[in-house]
């Protein structure tokens, strides 16, 4: 059983975890965590995101960054959702030269 344990965690650790900002169709922006940037994405704009994003589509991704773990990336997203507008929109300008989400740059 304790290798079994052994194995999950050493997975989990090796998953990579993304903070995304999204900009709805109000122009409001929506921070979140995920595994998959693209798969959320599609979940966002289908109505299965975050309650908040749902009355909002479509919306459209603005800015990702990439953390070795979930604790990580929700940390990041915790610091990223406490900024001020103006703040995010400076990380959406910083990162404006990436156009396609993390997954599609294989």
């Amino acid at each position: 059983m304790g290798d079994r344990k052994d194995k999950a965690s050493a997975g989990s650790s090796r998953q990579r975890a993304y903070v995304y900002i999204v900009e709805c169709s109000d122009g409001t922006l929506y921070t979140g965590w995920t595994r998959s940037v693209r798969a959320r994405l599609r979940a966002h704009n289908a109505g299965r995101g975050a309650r908040y994003t749902r009355g909002r589509r479509p919306v459209r991704l603005r800015y990702w960054e990439r953390h070795p773990s979930r604790a990580a990336a929700m940390r990041r997203e915790r610091a990223i959702k406490h900024f001020p507008r103006a703040r995010k929109l400076a990380l959406i300008q910083e990162f404006s030269h990436r156009r396609a989400a993390p997954e599609e740059r294989r």
